[in-house]
């Protein structure tokens, strides 16, 4: 096991600086103003890759012709990235004005989020996973990557953007130590799961200590957390509208050392990520070994983010390239073969197996009876999703709410899926949020299957915690995908329910429970990610122009041709 220390001097404790709600809550929006507002920074800016389009760097795909219910759903979704939220920069303890009289809870929601900041040498670098005392602490007493991209969300739409900076370098400067766990070094880009602050009251100096897995349950490597590292650097970007810090060589570097990473050549014969169980939201043992829906949605993400990023110098443009190529194999790969709606799941209990040419319908061997019986009642008449596993002989039928909403931001999903996935929340109410939104994936492993899956994980039992268990967090992603898809209504209701329980229950980790009506029976209380998911949420939905942070527009040249290459035609 190792540490890696970064020597500073002495600083104050954690603070707890007045604050003031900043959003509040409005019946309906109208969308066609949140388009047409003016920037409130004018700062030059390279033009992004999005406005370049990938028609530049080019592999060339027919776009295919919409229906019109799609194109009316993803008209907001064409213009979402060039929204600019109107923000200024202002110190940390220097909240916004506010636009609306703000909902009570916001005011106890940002108070509780200010008490989880960390500081380092006087400046904040991030917001501690969770503030109960009443248990041993294990890791959360740390600033997780993932953890904190809700907090930082909500900073930079308040318009407190320095917290986001600081979290971004000093994540890099990890990122730069060796890692090792046992005697196996880890690549150089991995980025860290987590850091803590360590302070030596004797010599008064402070060290940052990070966990590149060697310290996890599992000891497993966060995939994610690069990923989350580069959205989250684009974020900051059109926050601000400052393109001077992901233009820093430092910035640069790093991004290119997280894409070797991903786009490194090797024995895969599909664009996907493989990686092992546990190294991401789900970092236990769970099944999603593989190719994990949820993994494949954020490295679609950061792959689209990084092109607006990268600089379009000799190692920028080579890695652009590589970018380009990936995506459209990737968005190929997982619209064609991971997408599950009522045709596909009929197509898939009438596939033959045992098919060997190059013109197989059953391409990864699916066998039929593999398939649950909860998934013919689960799937309704409209509607559908991305699954949350496809690998060689198997299927992971299970729903996973980040994959999808990270599909339909990014728009990995194509704006027919993206309204399926959105169509499938409302049919499946019940079942997906029911008393507390939003189930982390659906449904339980029980019994035999939980016995093997997990081994008998103790902690994950049947509708607790990753099985199965209501996570609040997850709800600044319905926001956002909801907005993104024009059915805010989704996310308001789901919203109404969380500000019924979250204050009074003490912002717990997650609910138990079939319909999460029960506080998780190993919740932490005042976990900082369900805190600052409900405020990132009720922010976005109080002024959708914040969408522009977290989505991507269509790409047109991203929709595939659905039809066989001509090589293999006689």
């Amino acid at each position: 096991m190792s540490s890696f220390p970064i020597e500073r001097s002495h600083n104050g404790n954690l603070k707890c600086p007045e604050a003031l709600g900043s959003v509040a809550e409005k019946k309906e929006f109208d969308f066609s103003k949140a388009l047409d507002r003016p920037r409130a920074l004018n700062i030059e800016r390279q033009r992004s890759c999005d406005e370049r389009s990938m028609v530049e760097l080019s592999i060339g795909y027919s776009p295919r012709h919409l229906v019109t219910k799609s194109e009316l759903t993803s008209r907001l979704a064409d213009h979402v990235d060039h929204l600019h939220s109107p923000l200024l920069k202002s110190g940390i303890n220097t909240p916004r004005s506010p636009t609306w009289d703000p909902h009570p809870l916001t005011s106890e929601a940002w108070e509780a989020l200010r008490r989880s900041l960390v500081y380092f040498r006087g400046q904040p670098v991030g917001t501690i996973a969770a503030l109960d005392n009443s248990d041993e602490k294990l890791n959360y007493d740390q600033v997780f990557v993932r953890d904190f991209v809700p907090s930082a969300l909500a900073f930079l739409m308040h318009g407190e953007p320095d917290i986001v900076k600081n979290f971004i370098l000093k994540t890099l400067r990890l990122q730069s130590w060796e890692k090792k766990i046992d005697r196996f070094h880890l690549a150089e880009g991995v980025m860290p799961a987590s850091f803590k602050v360590f302070h030596d009251p004797v010599r008064n100096h402070e060290t940052l200590i990070a966990d590149f897995g060697e310290s996890a349950i599992g000891r497993v490597a966060p995939v994610d957390s690069g990923f989350w590292w580069i959205i989250l650097l684009r974020a900051y970007t059109k926050s601000t509208g400052d393109s001077s810090l992901a233009e820093q060589p430092e910035c640069q570097k790093g991004m290119r050392l997280i894409l070797s990473l991903c786009l490194s050549e090797g024995f895969d014969t599909f664009p996907t990520l493989l990686c092992a169980d546990g190294c991401c939201m789900i970092d236990r043992r769970m099944g999603v070994y593989g190719y994990p829906i949820e993994i494949q949605a954020l490295f679609f993400m950061a792959l689209r983010c990084a092109l607006q990023l990268l600089k379009q110098d000799a190692e920028g443009k080579e890695f652009m390239e590589r970018i380009v190529k990936r995506l459209h194999a990737l968005s190929y790969h997982m619209r064609s073969h991971f997408w599950l709606d009522l045709k596909q799941l009929n197509d898939v209990y009438r596939f033959k197996t045992e098919e060997y040419s190059h013109t197989a319908v059953n391409k990864f061997n699916v066998i039929p009876d593999s398939l649950p019986d909860w998934v013919f009642d689960f799937m309704p008449q409209h509607g559908g999703y991305f699954v949350g596993n496809v690998s060689p002989a198997r299927m992971d039928f299970r729903w996973f709410c980040l994959g999808n909403c990270v599909a339909i931001l990014s728009c990995m999903a194509t704006p027919e899926q993206s309204t399926a996935i959105m169509d499938l929340i409302e049919s499946r109410w019940e079942e997906l949020i029911g008393e507390m939104p939003v189930k982390v994936c659906y449904p339980a492993l029980e019994s035999h299957e939980w016995r093997i899956i997990t081994g008998c994980d103790p902690k994950n039992t049947r509708w607790s915690y990753h099985n199965g268990g209501s996570w609040p967090v997850l709800v600044w992603l319905l926001a956002a995908a909801s907005i993104k898809t024009g059915r805010p209504q989704i996310a308001r209701r789901a919203l109404h329910i969380a500000e019924s329980k979250l204050l009074k229950d003490n912002w717990p980790e997650y609910y138990d429970g079939t319909s999460g009506r029960y506080i998780g029976k190993q919740a932490r209380k005042f976990q900082t990610w369900s805190i600052a998911g409900y405020l990132a949420a009720r922010m976005m939905l109080d002024d959708p122009s914040h969408l522009g942070l977290v989505a991507l527009e269509e790409d047109k040249q991203l929709k595939p041709l659905l039809k066989r290459s001509n090589s293999w035609t006689l």
